[in-house]
């Protein structure tokens, strides 16, 4: 009855987590949604205005996306990396996790995935037949691949096509990298593919957010959205930037597009216009300031001779290694956490991890997004009180983490 490819695959991790702590708050037990990880802002007003305006626009789209807003895309992205992209590189989805899907189907070769990676990377390698390279990551490098590493896996057999996925700032750990220069180096070197999945890139901490794309755009997929830095993860818009010297791959994910998804919903297309147009700067330091201080207060707050972590870079996730030698696996561990805690989190080994290592995925946002950012739009200082007084379950939960690692 099922296609046996599929019939290994469970939903992905990160929707499930959302499931299953919704389940238990409906039982009346009070959780700390740790696990699913997802803006706690509001999209911006003019955005959403936008779109009630456009709620008329009813006729089917171009399958690439609106003119106009591949024009805006374009215009926004050339500025934010120094390169000049045109209309005709942006393709338009619903949302990017869609985009990838497709281009992980008409791929062929090998998938490169450095783990961490995102939990649905891997599932959409294997539903596109595609093996997956993997590569054990080390924290001294902020958890992402060095060149060597890379081009060990390349080495192996150098006739075959090779993708590289690469997310920075990066979901699961918060880290950012460094070795883009490198890393860029290897692609030129054996005409390696990368996919730069810049989700989160707003949202960096600190500013001058580097792109692996600056040091190689040619063989550089961009592929971000609006879900992250406008918190519209449910409209569902997303999009991929592919240079010129990709415009086969480009042109055979339209052909895959026209055949699934059509076009992403008109009037979400339409409103987005506003998005890559607007100035929206304000909006988005002001949900980095606060991330950065949330992110920070629970790393400040966690780590111990008992748990290792790195601080947080940019988006909004942790990733705590907890020193534990009581549980033989991640998933194991976090399920006695969610037990004896109320704290929901992801299991390392939901990211590519070898399920010994005791890592999980930490998101702090678990607040009033709205409520917060109005305090601190007013000029408030983000301090611990503030944090207690409009986080107080991320103040609650980190302690009762805390205290779990410290006892058992």
């Amino acid at each position: 009855m099922l296609k046996n490819i599929v019939k290994g695959l469970e939903p992905s991790s990160t929707l499930k987590i959302n499931e299953i702590s919704r389940k238990l708050e409906d039982k009346g037990e009070k959780i700390f949604k740790f696990g699913f990880g997802q803006s706690p802002f509001q999209v911006p007003i003019d955005i959403v205005n936008a779109l009630k305006d456009n709620a008329h626009q009813n006729k089917y789209l171009p399958m690439q996306g609106l003119n106009e807003l591949r024009d805006a895309v374009a215009k926004y992205t050339s500025v934010k990396k120094d390169y000049n992209y045109k209309p005709e590189n942006v393709i338009i989805g619903p949302g990017s996790k869609e985009l990838m899907f497709l281009l992980h189907i008409l791929f062929d070769g090998e998938i490169i995935l450095p783990a961490p990676s995102w939990v649905s990377y891997a599932p959409q390698a294997i539903l596109g037949r595609n093996k997956i390279q993997s590569i054990q990551t080390k924290r001294e490098n902020n958890w992402f691949p060095t060149g060597s590493e890379i081009e060990e896996v390349i080495l192996r057999d150098k006739n075959k096509n090779y993708l590289l996925f690469l997310n920075s700032p990066n979901n699961p750990s918060g880290q950012i990298c460094k070795n883009l220069e490198e890393i860029s180096e290897i692609a030129k070197k054996y005409n390696l593919i990368i996919l730069s999945d810049e989700i989160y890139s707003e949202l960096s901490f600190d500013e001058g957010f580097k792109s692996i794309s600056s040091f190689c755009p040619e063989k550089t997929i961009i592929s971000t959205g609006l879900s992250k830095w406008c918190g519209a993860g449910g409209w569902r818009l997303g999009y991929f930037v592919v240079p010129d010297s990709l415009n086969i791959l480009k042109n055979s994910i339209n052909v895959l597009a026209s055949e699934t998804f059509s076009a992403v919903s008109a009037p979400i297309q339409y409103a987005a216009i506003t998005a890559y147009t607007g100035d929206h700067s304000k909006y988005i330091d002001s949900s980095k300031n606060i991330l950065k201080a949330v992110g920070n207060y629970v790393y400040e707050n966690l780590k111990s001779n008992k748990v290792l972590i790195n601080k947080p870079q940019g988006g909004f996730y942790l990733m705590p290694e907890f020193l534990n030698k009581k549980f033989n696996t991640s998933s194991e561990m976090c399920d006695n956490i969610l037990k004896e805690t109320g704290v929901a989190l992801l299991p390392g080994s939901d990211f590519g991890f070898e399920k010994n290592k005791m890592l999980a995925r930490l998101s702090f946002t678990d607040f009033d997004g709205q409520e917060f950012m109005r305090e601190a739009q007013n000029g408030q200082a983000i301090d611990k009180n503030l944090i207690l007084k409009l986080a107080p379950k991320i103040v609650e939960g980190v302690d009762k983490l805390k205290k779990w690692s410290t006892s058992t």
